[in-house]
């Protein structure tokens, strides 16, 4: 079973220095029958103001992952990290039992375009903890790149969840991900065409996988495969 979540169904807000959209319920935006699909509760896709951001705020028990598309966000934290991610790189911050930390663009005059994701923990109370790894496009050029892992293997980052996160760049190949009995899988395009399983989604879709025995992805794009208990 597929069922596609339309980018134009998608919550939107725009507050001038951001225009922001929302596949499942967050802050003010609320769709009871969006509140995340399995650990899955967040993706966001932010197109971010030169040298505007998000000041310092907090966030307990989340895993939370951020994928640059285009430009490049500064990142802040109360653990001391401080880092620039850019397209090709993966940050992934655990909140735990409790984290502050700012975004910002650092350019003052390109915009900064990016997916923010959160993960619900398979536990409460975890150490803080902060991971971010680059990765080629290559890596993902015309295959399933694993850039986030609970058990992470070739660089990925470790997320605390039974979750596995793979990035693919294709340019008309064919990409297929098997899936495990009692597996699920989210697949959200971040740009481009892409066919999953012959159904057509462009850039800000997304869709829920479920009883399927493969993810088959092809056309020319960029998305994201997020592997599910």
């Amino acid at each position: 079973m597929i069922t596609i979540r339309h980018r134009n169904e998608r919550g939107h807000a725009n507050h001038g220095w951001l225009d922001t959209y929302h596949t499942f319920s967050f802050d003010t935006y609320h769709d009871r029958h969006y509140m995340g699909f399995r650990s899955l509760r967040v993706i966001n896709e932010d197109r971010v103001a030169p040298a505007k951001g998000f000041g310092t705020h907090p966030h307990r028990d989340m895993e939370i992952i951020t994928y640059v598309l285009e430009g490049s966000l500064e990142h802040k934290d109360s653990m001391g990290t401080g880092s620039i991610i850019r397209p090709g790189e993966v940050q992934r911050m655990s909140a735990g039992t409790g984290i502050t930390h700012s975004e910002f663009n650092p350019s003052k005059t390109e915009p900064v375009h990016l997916l923010q994701i959160w993960i619900l923990p398979e536990a409460m109370g975890i150490r803080p903890s902060y991971e971010q790894r680059q990765f080629s496009r290559d890596e993902m050029r015309g295959q399933l790149r694993v850039v986030a892992a609970r058990n992470p293997e070739d660089n990925a980052v470790k997320v605390h969840q039974d979750v596995r996160l793979l990035a693919t760049v294709l340019e008309g190949e064919t990409v297929r991900h098997e899936l495990k009995p009692g597996r699920h899988a989210w697949v959200q395009v971040a740009r481009g065409s892409i066919q999953l399983n012959g159904l057509g989604l462009e850039a800000g879709d997304g869709a829920a996988i479920s009883e399927e025995p493969s993810v088959e992805l092809k056309g020319r794009g960029e998305a994201l495969l997020f592997d599910l208990a």
